[in-house]
């Protein structure tokens, strides 16, 4: 593999992969031509010809096999921006079930920073990958190393560790289409914020939670949750992102019972929210909160009115502000934006940004994505007779196959190496 890096030429990488004895057996040709939508013959001449030159398809494979950013020869955008700190180590243990940039492989090896630059690492990666690749990295060291330190009599610091890391896996199942275990992980995630010494970190638990009874249509719970996590946070030092993301939260609720007064109102305190300072340094365990977030509960909260206009708005200001290294979350704006298309009657450009979705998802391990694809076939089927909603059903099922089928893969590995359940 060495050999194959340093020729430049992702052929033989691909080759490498392929014949590496971490598989037990060598992968198949047919088997990794698929996971990209090209044939056997076509993969063949990948790996025997000359090398590939085009950074667009160098950066598909470099994804899909996630080869570290330290041993490529190109530069594949916003992947070396989330390096760790130099202190940060490589795990001595089992190495992770995929291999993944640097910054994520960082260990913890105390219960302050090196743990918030593990996270953040984790989460710039998630970022691009998706939960199913990255669950099984995060559950296995929460088993097998944070676990046994919290009797170990380091302080309360490694319990606000272990309920960030725990809080993080829930997300990374939920992601993968596993929301028993996500919530089994949030519920967790809470009862050891209460034990650790960051009383952020629970709100932030809190709107996880949230968000997650609102993903399984329990909007009460959601709005329960977020009102609990705004009584905490009016207790303790102002953070404008958490703030913003429960009335976000709260907001939410309210479109989905339809009561558009109380969900614009939500909507304004939770941009205002956005515009305040804090009053303390803001802690490093809990996730970003932004424009471009609020800009997606927005949409989401308008196409529940039937606002559609507005949702449109708020969907393209997702696509505006969002990098493109931020793949989930961008796939997310652009899919809302073409089932309000679709529903506005523009099916031109609902396949045109469908498609634009396809292209850039193609080894992103996300359940979620993968579902809101299979709405949006739902959605374009009464209206297959049109040319552009045939040409792109036709190309989606092909498409749903092959993540179909690389999803369970990854699921199936990724079930193997954390049972049990930490």
């Amino acid at each position: 593999m060495r050999s194959a890096l340093d020729q430049w030429h992702m052929g033989k990488v691909i080759a490498a992969y392929r014949a590496h004895p971490h598989h037990d057996r060598p992968l198949r040709q047919e088997t990794v031509a698929a996971w990209v939508g090209i044939t056997q013959p076509q993969l063949s001449r990948i790996e025997n010809g000359p090398p590939i030159t085009d950074l667009g398809r160098l950066t598909q494979w470099a994804r899909l096999l996630h080869i570290p950013a330290d041993r490529l020869w190109f530069q594949v955008p916003q992947q070396r921006a989330a390096r760790p700190p130099a202190h940060a180590s490589a795990p001595a243990a089992e190495p992770p079930p995929v291999p993944v940039p640097v910054s994520a492989r960082a260990t913890v090896s105390g219960p302050g920073e090196d743990a918030a630059a593990a996270v953040a690492a984790w989460r710039a990666v998630d970022a691009q990958i998706g939960g199913a690749h990255l669950y099984a990295t995060v559950a296995t060291y929460l088993r097998d190393h944070l676990s046994l330190r919290m009797f170990g009599g380091e302080g309360t610091q490694v319990f606000t560790a272990a309920a960030a890391l725990t809080e993080m896996a829930g997300w990374m199942a939920h992601d993968a289409g596993d929301d028993d275990r996500a919530g089994r992980h949030f519920a967790r995630a809470r009862d050891l914020s209460g034990v650790g010494d960051d009383p952020h970190l629970r709100v932030h638990v809190l709107a996880s939670l949230a968000h997650l009874a609102h993903h399984r249509a329990h909007p009460d719970d959601a709005i329960g949750y977020a009102a609990q996590g705004q009584r905490e946070l009016t207790a303790g030092p102002a953070h404008p992102e958490l703030a913003a993301r429960l009335w976000a939260l709260q907001a939410r609720g309210h479109a989905a019972a339809g009561r558009s007064r109380e969900t614009r109102a939500l909507l304004g305190r939770a941009e205002t929210a956005l515009q305040g300072s804090h009053s303390a340094a803001p802690s490093p365990w809990v996730s970003p909160f932004d424009a471009a977030s609020l800009a997606g509960d927005a949409a989401r909260c308008m196409r529940q009115l039937g606002d559609l206009l507005a949702a449109q708005r708020h969907a393209q200001r997702v696509l505006e502000l969002r990098p493109a290294g931020r793949t989930r979350s961008r796939a997310f704006g652009h899919l809302t934006l073409a089932g309000v298309l679709i529903e506005r009657g523009a099916l031109d450009q609902a396949c045109a940004v469908a498609t634009d979705v396809l292209y850039t998802t193609g080894s992103l391990g996300s359940y979620l994505v993968i579902q809101q694809l299979r709405d949006l076939r739902d959605q374009l089927q009464p209206h297959r007779a049109t040319a552009c909603a045939r040409g792109f059903l036709d190309h989606l099922a092909e498409a749903l196959r092959q993540r179909e089928w690389l999803y369970q893969l990854t699921t199936d590995t990724t079930q193997s190496r954390t049972s049990p359940t930490p």
